[in-house]
């Protein structure tokens, strides 16, 4: 009998895990192969083969073979299909392939079947372990209804990026939902982080690396901040990416920045970047907990905080619904002039039948 052994030797690695999954799919979901293991296989289909070349009388007993295959279709599951044997076999725990096998089932139609495997096979060729892929598919279960061309792409898009072996293991198992979003999406947000915010290469991928989630954000979002924090607040780009600036949200940024402001701690840089007082590092603003900015930073009391966090928040609320009303009658300021000029042409028209 034939033993295949599987080492992990650099380059070879990933075309050995990916023979080995694909293995596992068929030795979990046939009785007619032996059961897998991470190291060894045991290939009867490629035993019975080799005896062709040896005896005549090989060949009937390879056709006689193939034909009791024939004889039970209906037994065997699809080759995508995975069990909870081919799980195990891959490294998962029981527990570990119920909770996949019950994660599958629970996806609408029957994309998560077929993708499954090369998942699976894309995350172990990362690098990662049984343990690590499982945590990453319960934040990310969209992960299974991907087709293995998109993610191939869009890891080899990533890495393109400049994310590296290291970084972008880390990147995908923090922020997993970065490989359902497509290449053309993320080009976009690249574009624009390098073309509107005039971010350089590097700091674009220390961006992707620190800050993943930005590739889901709004754009529109994702503009006002990078413009508060650049006129408003006098951060420079490279101040930003040291800050981590696109970890926090909008908010946050304005309530921390506007309370420093309002207590006299803060002041917009004019137009040389001067300012009368000196202002703290947008890194002691944002890289602390709640706590230690009011108490180190601005030099107040929680309650004060909490107080002026409401009475913001009911100052962005009135201001959205005022810039609301105000589009609302643009709009019909404009379907009146439609209107008019509908009238005026058609009155024209009647004159000149006239």
């Amino acid at each position: 009998m034939t033993v295949v052994y599987v080492r992990r030797t650099g380059m070879g690695t990933q075309v050995a895990a990916r023979q080995v999954l694909q293995l596992a799919v068929r030795n979990g979901t046939s009785s007619v192969y032996s059961p897998l293991q991470f190291g060894r296989c045991h290939l009867q289909p490629l035993c019975t083969g080799c005896r062709l070349f040896c005896s005549s009388s090989s060949q009937s007993t390879l056709q006689s073979t193939q034909q009791s295959h024939e004889l039970r279709p209906l037994s065997r599951k699809p080759a995508t299909e995975l069990s909870l044997r081919s799980l195990v076999d891959m490294g998962f725990t029981d527990s570990q392939a119920e909770h996949i096998n019950d994660a599958m089932s629970k996806l609408r139609g029957g994309s998560a079947a077929k993708h499954a495997l090369s998942t699976l096979t894309a995350l172990f060729v990362l690098g990662l372990n049984p343990s690590s892929v499982l945590k990453l598919l319960e934040k990310c279960p969209e992960l299974y209804t991907v087709k293995e061309s998109q993610l191939q792409q869009r890891i080899g898009n990533l890495r393109k990026l400049g994310l590296v072996e290291g970084s972008l293991q880390r990147v995908v198992s923090h922020y997993p939902q970065i490989l359902t979003v497509s290449v053309k999406a993320i080009k976009h947000v690249v574009v624009f982080l390098r073309e509107k915010c005039l971010f350089t290469i590097q700091q674009v991928t220390d961006i992707l690396r620190d800050s993943p989630a930005i590739v889901m954000e709004n754009m529109g979002q994702l503009e006002y901040k990078f413009q508060y924090v650049y006129f408003r607040m006098g951060v420079k780009q490279q101040e930003m990416v040291k800050s981590r600036l696109f970890r926090f949200p909008l908010d946050e940024v304005r309530c921390r920045h506007c309370f420093l402001e309002r207590r006299g701690l803060y002041q917009t840089p004019d137009k040389k970047g001067q300012t009368l007082i000196l202002n703290p590092k947008l890194d002691s603003i944002l890289g602390v907990d709640q706590d230690t900015f009011v108490t180190h930073v601005a030099n107040a009391s929680t309650e004060e905080y909490d107080v002026f966090k409401r009475l913001m928040a009911r100052e962005w609320q009135e201001e959205e619904q005022w810039q609301g009303s105000i589009e609302v009658d643009s709009d019909d300021d404009d379907e009146d002039k439609e209107e008019e000029e509908t009238r005026g042409k058609s009155g024209y028209r009647k004159r000149r039948k006239k």
